[in-house]
């Protein structure tokens, strides 16, 4: 069984004894996350999922003067904490550097979670811990520092950047073991921090807490290089994010364009350019923190990363704990690499996603609002790539030649007039709904190898323009000519074995 050290007392002794006594009655102290205090407004006491207002009076400049005082010294990123606890103070300030607000963060030592990512530890992998603010990655990387150090005897240093691993003042928390400390004095000098650690001090281990600049990144990969063992964390709700992060797709290798041989686009089933990793990711193992005993585990970051480009769905193990010590492990099957022949399964998992090519639209907001649908809608490079083009309203009316461009690709275009999170959802929920069922892919498949085994072109129904993009691209995969023939709507694809080229046509025209 975990046990817990929240320093409780500590951190009820900064609030004046009204929100003292109205925290205690709240008896939630082991569900609380912080607690909110803003001057004029009610104080809050927030938990994972609810908050709960602390009195029916409003915040006062005495309320806020009170805990500051108890606080002592804001450091130059306006964060504070309590001597000898994991607990952290941030302060809002007006323009005139007066406080006017405080988020109270309660940190929290739990000693004998780290079971559930035991096996990785000990095994000395480098581990990227992902997740969203507030899930709970400092505390399974402090309890992994603590174990790396006091159980496996390592040489453990912990660069922490707001003393939230090792908590406030000169000697660090108990929670973090035999573990050594490097405080940073400011948040855009942790990369210079990361190095001097290593040249310095002779770890085995550096333990990083919230990656989030490209000097850090780049100072994970000159450690990594130099055979010390990293243990992260960084913001972010899945892998996704992470390639999509421009500052932190490096953590996986970095990503470029290449362009193959005509013989091994064919051998891979791809087009001619392609992404593919840079170089060896930093790290070995990426951990998600779905939910706080919900975790996903991607092994073999460099096979990951080569996967996903390739455009096949990649399953993590799922690992959630159950009681206490003991934890359930879910393993996927995974997805074969495809061959020369791929089958119906493999074609339709690198093209069942939706490729949206977009400008003047937040890409931020589509990939919220693929995530929050559960639609494999992807972002393309280049309209050439894309299947369906979506721009703004304005830059429709400013850039003529784009909605031409689309016309000419015959790429179905969507303009929206909002560029808000809702509108792109319900652009998402129709675009989404044009997606080809798999029995329907499977018919294309069929029609398209008859091609090749009556070496006579084949014809495919009637369709609109994104099913003959997706089929366009589907002959392509199979190593097969096609071209568009008709008048919309009677509009349809036909194919031929690679003996039978066209000699008029272009071929894969819309």
């Amino acid at each position: 069984m975990a046990v817990h050290d929240y320093d409780t007392q500590a951190f009820l002794s900064i609030f004046p004894e009204p929100l003292q006594e109205a925290l205690e009655g709240l008896d939630r102290f082991d569900e609380l996350v912080e607690v909110v205090l803003d001057l004029g407004r009610v104080p809050e006491a927030r938990f994972e999922f609810d908050f709960v207002p602390l009195s029916e009076g409003m915040v006062t400049k005495g309320d806020i003067d009170f805990i500051v005082r108890k606080v002592g010294e804001f450091d130059r990123d306006n964060r504070g904490g309590i001597e000898r606890t994991l607990h952290r103070i941030s302060a809002i300030r007006n323009r005139h550097n007066d406080v006017v607000g405080l988020t109270c963060r309660v940190g929290r030592a739990l000693y004998g979670k780290i079971e559930i990512i035991e096996d990785l530890v000990k095994k000395g992998s480098s581990i990227l811990i992902l997740g969203r603010p507030g899930i709970g990655k400092t505390t399974l990387l402090r309890e992994a520092s603590r174990y790396i150090s006091d159980t496996l005897k390592k040489r453990v240093i912990i660069v922490d950047t707001s003393n939230e691993i090792g908590g406030d003042g000169d000697v660090p928390h108990p929670g973090v073991g035999s573990s050594r400390r490097m405080q940073v004095p400011l948040n855009k000098e942790q990369h210079d921090i990361m190095i001097e650690a290593v040249e310095n001090h002779n770890p085995e281990v550096i333990v990083i807490d919230e990656i989030g600049r490209i000097e850090e990144a780049q100072a994970c990969r000159t450690i990594a290089e130099r055979g010390v063992e990293l243990i992260g964390t960084a913001h972010g709700n899945d892998l996704g994010n992470l390639i999509t992060n421009p500052t932190l797709i490096d953590l996986l290798g970095g990503i470029q364009t290449v362009t193959l041989s005509d013989e091994e686009a064919q051998r891979r089933g791809t087009q001619k350019s392609v992404l593919e990793r840079k170089s060896a990711p930093t790290f070995d193992v990426l951990v998600e923190l779905r939910e706080r005993d919900v975790l996903a585990v991607y092994r073999d970051l460099a096979d990951v990363v080569d996967r996903v480009l390739r455009g096949f769905d990649v399953q993590p193990e799922m690992r959630r704990r159950t009681a206490g010590k003991k934890f359930m492990i879910e393993v996927p099957h995974q997805e074969e690499a495809p061959t020369l022949q791929p089958g119906t399964e493999q074609l339709w998992t690198q093209d069942s996603s939706v490729r949206l090519y977009i400008q003047g639209v937040s890409q931020s907001y589509i990939e919220r609002a693929s995530h929050s649908l559960r639609a494999d809608v992807r972002v393309a490079r280049t309209m050439e790539d894309a299947d369906i083009v979506l721009l703004s309203d304005t830059l429709a009316a400013k850039k003529p030649f784009l909605v031409e461009r689309a016309e000419a690709l015959g790429l179905p275009l969507y303009t929206t007039s909002k560029n808000s999170l809702a509108a792109i959802k319900d652009l998402l929920r129709r675009i989404h709904s044009m997606s080809v069922d798999k029995d329907q892919y499977a018919s294309w498949i069929h029609l398209m190898r008859e091609a090749v085994v009556s070496s006579a072109p084949r014809e495919l129904p009637y369709s609109d323009a994104f099913e003959r993009r997706m089929q366009h691209r589907l002959a392509e995969r199979l190593g097969l000519f096609s071209e568009s023939e008709g008048i919309e709507p009677f509009r349809r694809v036909v194919v031929y074995s690679p003996a039978m080229k066209p000699t008029q046509g272009p071929p894969g025209a819309v």
